[in-house]
């Protein structure tokens, strides 16, 4: 979910296994996660609006005339002080990935399911929507001194973030892997990207995948995928569909939406983005600063009473709806895996 150009983010790099650093680092990088480098609405198109093939109209315009929710007085009094007291709930955003987050055809409002998600939530407190842009790479920090109150941006729950983070629940977190229609890829694990060119962005969960993988791959004996970065989504699916990489692996909802509105890609693979375990996506605030629970009940409220259904409806994304958002803490991050390791199955969940 690296979306803004770094110092490791330069057009078609490819880097070996020995060069990459390890797969799970404390740092930004471990902390940066889930989504595609940088997008404007409909990929630079001035189009308002883009008819696809799964029945979807996705509103690109600045107007997006969102669906709304009254305001929960007994929620609102919930909110604590330190945040409220401005009237506003202050929201990061990367806009950078259609149709999670990112630019109308304005090229400066940012829209998308997240951004809808924060209004319903907003809404139910009774606070003024804020929304601010920023890069990936920044959102940790920016949260971590105040600047930032929420993130809504695609942001999965993993053991390194909720050592600084609280989370509030609300999507099912996949990525997706996307190649030219004429692929015969069908990609399942490591065997099946061995020697293949895989764009990807830096410092994100698709990313630690991809270096799981490759390890795997080189303990068998067999091919590495050659990893490749680009700064821009744009730049990302020109190599894709060019034929200079032979995958793309994004946030599944960004690959199902360019397999619906272009005649030249298509997904051939899925996977969760918590490998080899499972994650959620989830509203991220301050670690103990009391919001995490305010926002879970907000978002459980809006899917009581049907908003939270109409917002990723109106995206396309009824399929990772959940049916209760939780409130996920170190502690109770920490309890689950140890509940998932202890199961007669032996897997994690």
């Amino acid at each position: 979910m690296a979306f803004f150009t770094g110092p490791n983010r330069r057009p078609g790099r490819v880097r070996s296994l020995a060069a990459l650093p390890a797969i799970v680092l404390l740092g930004t990088a471990a902390l940066a996660g889930c989504s595609d480098p940088g997008a404007s609405a409909a990929s630079g198109s001035g189009a308002s609006a883009t008819a696809a093939r799964n029945g979807v109209v996705y509103n690109t315009a600045p107007d997006q005339h969102r669906i709304r929710a009254d305001k929960d007085a007994a929620l609102a009094a919930t909110v604590p002080e330190l945040i409220g007291k401005d009237g506003k709930l202050t929201v990061a955003t990367t806009a950078g990935s259609i149709p999670l987050s990112f630019h109308a055809t304005d090229d400066k409002t940012p829209i998308g399911v997240e951004l809808d998600l924060a209004q319903l939530v907003a809404d139910k407190l009774g606070l003024e929507l804020d929304v601010q842009v920023t890069s990936w790479e920044n959102w940790p920090l920016k949260t971590q001194s105040g600047d930032f109150e929420a993130v809504f941006s695609n942001v999965g729950v993993n053991k390194d973030r909720v050592k600084l983070f609280d989370f509030a629940t609300y999507r099912a977190a996949f990525m997706g892997f996307e190649a030219k229609k004429s692929a015969i890829y069908d990609i399942k694990g490591a065997d099946d990207i061995s020697g293949l060119k895989v764009s990807v962005g830096s410092g994100t969960n698709q990313e630690k995948i991809l270096l799981a993988w490759n390890k795997e791959l080189e303990e068998k004996g067999k091919a590495p995928a050659l990893l490749q970065y680009y700064s821009t989504d744009a730049d990302t699916i020109l190599a894709l569909s060019s034929g200079r990489t032979d995958l793309n692996i994004a946030p599944y909802p960004s690959t199902v939406y360019r397999e619906n509105t272009r005649d030249d890609l298509k997904v051939v693979g899925k996977v969760n983005a918590g490998w080899p375990s499972e994650t959620l996506v989830a509203a991220t605030t301050l670690r103990g600063n009391g919001l995490a629970p305010v926002l879970t009940s907000a978002l459980n409220s809006a899917i009581q009473d049907g908003s939270y259904a109409k917002v990723l409806e109106r995206w396309g994304l009824s399929e990772e709806a959940l049916p209760e958002s939780k409130t996920v803490t170190q502690e109770s991050f920490a309890a689950a895996q140890a509940t998932a390791t202890t199961a007669p199955s032996g897997k994690a969940s």
